[in-house]
């Protein structure tokens, strides 16, 4: 089959990477790179050979596909642009800044025939390393992300920016829709949320505690995933896990020669790879991709629904504030009144 021709929109940090493996996949072939800045778009599409331009609109009738890798509150726009021309879109989570938004993009792709999918690459570390397939039942999953602070990302909440990634993998693996939210966090260096933990409970009765921080002094990227047979330990950033469980499970021993400890690398595991390649075939050979634009939406609905709830409980704050105020000005005496002037 001859190369899917592609364009990679947004030339910052995430687009550059997009750039680089269309440029080393066999089955693509990168046209152009777009981005308002006319330097950036140069420095990036002149390390692959590609045409550097500065208006995304130059890019339809030259490719197939695009990745869009945009500033969030941009999504919706870029995104409709080639939806409705008929080219297929790689969209960076999360899909849109609003579900009217990814409501909007996802008829647009419907009414064209065009492939929508969304950047939610930790599906695919899951999906190659058969951890989608060893988790059968989970009851409680933990997730940490956290990173130090960088500039980028922070026009939305670290929900929106970090935590997607473990809200759309830990739906891939409970496979059950969620029935409760609550959430605490706050902004520390930027004007949303820099730091939050949430508490998800699903219908099918299992918990997941999920902490996603952009102010931290490291970087870690870790889950457990407890199961009535098991526990799994995966590390998202060194690419590994460790699966523990009962050699008999009818056994009550704690000896821990009754346990049989499985443990695996993938550090060769390319997961921006995987997800761009998996469209590339997608669009070459018509099949639905891995992350369509429903479950982009599906995590994006979690995540506001997050978020709804560090709002209530940010009034929370804001109330208790309040009465402990108006308690310490009710507390405090006033002040003497000075005694009146005598004049002799």
């Amino acid at each position: 089959m001859e190369p899917v021709a592609i364009g990679v929109v947004g030339a910052g940090h995430i687009g550059s990477l997009h750039a680089a493996k269309y440029a080393a996949e066999p089955g693509a072939r990168l046209v152009a790179v777009a981005d308002l800045d006319a330097g950036r778009a140069a420095r990036v599409a002149g390390l692959h050979g590609a045409r550097a331009v500065t208006d995304p609109r130059e890019l339809i009738g030259l490719v197939d596909a695009v990745s869009v890798a945009v500033p969030t509150t941009a999504h919706h726009e870029v995104a409709r642009l080639f939806l409705e021309h008929g080219v297929h879109v790689m969209l960076e989570k999360p899909i849109a800044s609003d579900l009217a938004q990814a409501d909007h993009l996802i008829a647009c792709a419907r009414a064209r025939g065009s492939m929508l999918q969304v950047g939610h690459l930790e599906r695919f570390f899951a999906i190659e390393t058969g951890l989608i397939d060893a988790v059968t039942m989970p009851v409680y999953v933990e997730a940490v992300r956290i990173a130090p602070f960088q500039p980028r990302g922070n026009d939305v909440s670290v929900v929106l920016d970090l935590m997607i990634h473990d809200i759309d993998l830990i739906s891939a693996l409970v496979r059950s829709p969620v029935a409760d939210v609550e959430a605490v966090g706050t902004p520390v260096l930027s004007d949303h949320e820099d730091i939050v933990n949430t508490r998800l409970r699903f219908e099918n009765g299992c918990v997941a505690n999920i902490t996603a921080s952009r102010v931290a002094f490291k970087s870690e990227r870790r889950m457990r995933i407890f199961q009535p047979d098991r526990l799994l330990s995966v590390d998202l950033l060194k690419r590994r896990y460790a699966t523990v469980r009962k050699k008999d499970p009818a056994a009550r021993s704690t000896n821990a020669d009754d346990f049989l400890l499985d443990e695996r690398e993938f550090t060769e595991h390319d997961a921006l790879r995987a997800e761009l390649r998996s469209f590339v075939t997608a669009v070459a050979t018509g099949t639905p991709p891995v992350v369509s634009g429903e479950d982009g939406r599906a995590a994006l609905a979690i995540g506001n629904r997050i978020i709804e709830s560090l709002q209530r409980h940010a009034e929370l704050v804001r109330a208790r504030i309040r009465a402990a105020e108006a308690a310490r000005r009710s507390a405090t005496p006033a002040a003497a009144a000075d005694p009146p002037l005598r004049v002799r």
